[in-house]
């Protein structure tokens, strides 16, 4: 693999000993800072080790997400969704807007809704369990992933129950999947200045680990290039890593870069915001190392990248490119730059084009569905 490559002896003494075991901490943040020839080795790498542990199939869904407000408590220096409750497009989808929303998608084939929102102030389990109801009384075919840790936590604080009092709630109403989001870096220093109001670590971690415990798995998230270090990013993947031998719950691992351009913090003008496309490719790298087979889906968010830099991250470690989508206006608001909605058929259309084996899948990653 290195033939002819000038590459630090270091570097492929690393990049040697991860294909047969998952690299350390320690190896993970010297992989992040490489420079030069050094990183085309360890995308290669990466590539190989990816070839190994899930073959040359590359996933998706066909999904709709659900954003059911953009009112939102939890402002976050990052978002350029949340809305006070009073200003002029705020919104609150009621019951026949929603049934609306998720009719169209299970017209085009959707096997799955993305429900998410802003954090309301008085909403309760209640009101996640009678989302939840509603959409599973319409249409009990369709796995619901939804409700985020912070909203979880939000809710059963309003309700006045446990957070693993609330899961059970939520899993009987027909709650299939939890997304991993509100992790965004899971330091509580990065966590102080860009997302004070949402819970700590030490919280999102005991959060998820019930949410796994009750039987609802799902996916684990980065949300980077903001604030944080290289060392909290490969920090993060360990965390994820300790979490999924404990609980076997992710399914897959989502890492998503910041865009910041209509972000609070760029616009107070914070500079210096965002990755770069080299930092993408090389935290997708050094995850496929650190991961392995305990997480074997990592998933490129073409929605945050675009479809070209998706189709690069294919190449770098990555085996799943998330879904149909059927509207995003969380990432829309953060200016997604190929749109927030797209089809079957294109996603088949970048897969072939990489000679890999497009397949269409359930939430859980258990049932599979070829594709033309």
């Amino acid at each position: 693999m290195y033939t002819r490559m000038n590459v630090a002896s270091k570097t492929k003494e690393i990049l040697d000993r991860s294909f047969d075991e998952p690299i350390s901490v320690e190896d993970g943040n010297y992989l992040m800072n490489l420079k030069g020839s050094d990183i085309y080795a360890l995308l290669a790498t990466a590539d190989a080790v990816r070839h190994e542990i899930v073959g040359d199939t590359v996933t998706f869904i066909n999904n709709c997400n659900i954003n059911f407000t953009n009112v939102c408590t939890v402002r976050c220096g990052f978002c350029g969704f949340g809305r006070d409750i009073d200003d002029p497009d705020a919104y609150i989808l009621n019951d026949e807007q929603i049934l609306a929303k998720a009719q169209g998608a299970v017209e085009t084939g959707a096997r799955e809704f993305c429900v998410m929102g802003g954090v309301l102030k008085d909403a309760d389990i209640e009101y996640y369990e009678h989302i939840l109801k509603l959409l599973k009384s319409n249409f009990p075919q369709v796995d619901i992933h939804g409700f985020s840790p912070t909203m979880i936590a939000d809710a059963a604080k309003v309700s006045e129950i446990p957070t693993s009092e609330a899961f059970k709630i939520l899993k009987k109403a027909g709650l299939g999947t939890i997304p991993g989001t509100a992790a965004e870096i899971l330091n509580d220093r990065t966590r102080e200045i860009v997302c004070p109001q949402k819970v700590s670590t030490e919280e999102w971690i005991r959060i998820i680990k019930e949410a796994h415990n009750a039987g609802i798995d799902g996916s684990a998230t980065m949300m980077y290039g903001h604030v944080e270090t290289i060392e909290e990013r490969v920090e993060h993947i360990d965390i994820l890593r300790q979490i999924q031998l404990e609980t076997g719950g992710f399914n897959e691992f989502i890492p998503m870069t910041f865009m910041p351009d209509y972000s609070p913090m760029f616009l107070a003008g914070q500079k210096d915001l965002g990755a770069t496309g080299t930092e993408d490719l090389k935290l997708l790298a050094v995850a496929r190392l650190m991961l392995r087979d305990i997480i074997p889906n990592i998933q490129v968010s073409w929605v945050k990248v675009g479809f070209r830099f998706a189709q690069v991250a294919l190449l770098a470690g990555a085996n799943d490119m998330g879904g149909t989508l059927g509207g995003d206006e969380l990432s829309e608001a953060s200016g997604a730059p190929d749109g927030v909605d797209t089809s079957i058929q294109y996603l088949t259309r970048i897969v072939k084009d990489l000679n890999r084996d497009p397949i269409e899948r359930n939430s859980h990653y258990t049932e599979f569905y070829p594709v033309e």
